[in-house]
């Protein structure tokens, strides 16, 4: 049975902010969806707190997708302070993300995760930068401690450009990693037209984010995240183009500005529930 849009919307709990799982599951029902993308850090960083969110999930009816987890240092503040920061390049804390990454596969394995997503950070454009072999040896690493554990890796988008990424891939040679593609960040990094970069990375899709954003008038710096429909993605062409890639992975809505991220993400769910049905009346 053919799935709909609406039957793999999720929502990406970090987005929501909560400060412990009794408040993220209330905002999710206030959302209106009971499938989630789970951000693993805080669960590895304070089980007294969050260990107990896969029961209260399960209790509640919420579906626990798909994971996440973040790494050691990451400065979003600017363009050049994430490219410094980002993800699993930078050599002082390798050590540290290394260690943290084994302990989310094990949360994730008894979680029953079949797909965690990250930022692996900025690839090298220059295949003999030195630090392009360091990063593939890393990926290497890290996608089979989750392999081991039967779980598929998603690197998120954005960072680069599709073909770079791409290529990327086929180097790093591991048939569990792929992509989480955010369209919104294809526009915030500047790095091309997301529907162009949505075909080219068709092959290796395993989940996607709906994000929305207007590009930088300033070039060097960020665009502006926009509630999903507000801003510059093409939408049905981009929900067209999944169906013509015949992809059937979940479809995570992602928050990460503004004050109302409940609302937010509701106006998300309510705009694709209405795209989804004025394409059904075709």
């Amino acid at each position: 049975m053919k799935t709909t849009l609406l039957d793999r919307l999720a929502v990406c709990s970090w987005s929501l902010q909560p400060a412990n799982p009794s408040q993220l599951i209330q905002q999710m029902q206030e959302i209106g969806l009971n499938r989630m993308q789970c951000a693993l850090d805080p669960i590895r960083e304070n089980p007294t707190l969050w260990g107990n969110l896969p029961d209260e999930c399960a209790k509640a009816g919420i579906d626990i997708v798909s994971g996440m987890f973040g790494c050691v240092g990451e400065d979003y503040s600017t363009m050049d302070s994430i490219r410094r920061t980002g993800g699993i390049v930078p050599d002082s804390n390798w050590d540290e993300n290394w260690k943290n990454i084994q302990a989310v596969a094990q949360i994730a394995k008894k979680m029953d995760l079949k797909l965690i997503s990250f930022h692996a950070g900025f690839l090298p454009h220059d295949e003999k930068d030195p630090a392009y072999k360091v990063l593939l040896e890393r990926l290497r690493l890290v996608a089979d401690v989750f392999a081991t554990n039967g779980i598929d890796l998603a690197l998120e988008t954005g960072q680069e450009g599709a073909e770079t990424l791409n290529y990327f891939l086929e180097k790093l040679s591991r048939a569990n990693v792929g992509v989480n593609f955010d369209p919104a960040n294809m526009i915030l990094y500047q790095k091309g037209n997301p529907i162009e970069a949505l075909q080219i990375l068709g092959p290796w899709l395993k989940q996607c984010h709906i994000k929305d954003a207007t590009k930088t008038l300033v070039p060097g710096t960020w665009g502006e995240e926009m509630v999903a429909g507000m801003g510059e993605v093409d939408w049905p062409d981009f929900f067209q183009t999944l169906e013509n890639l015949k992809f059937d992975g979940y479809l995570c809505i992602e928050r990460e500005a503004g004050t109302q991220r409940v609302q937010d993400i509701r106006a998300a769910r309510l705009f694709v529930e209405k795209l989804s049905k004025s394409d059904q009346g075709k």
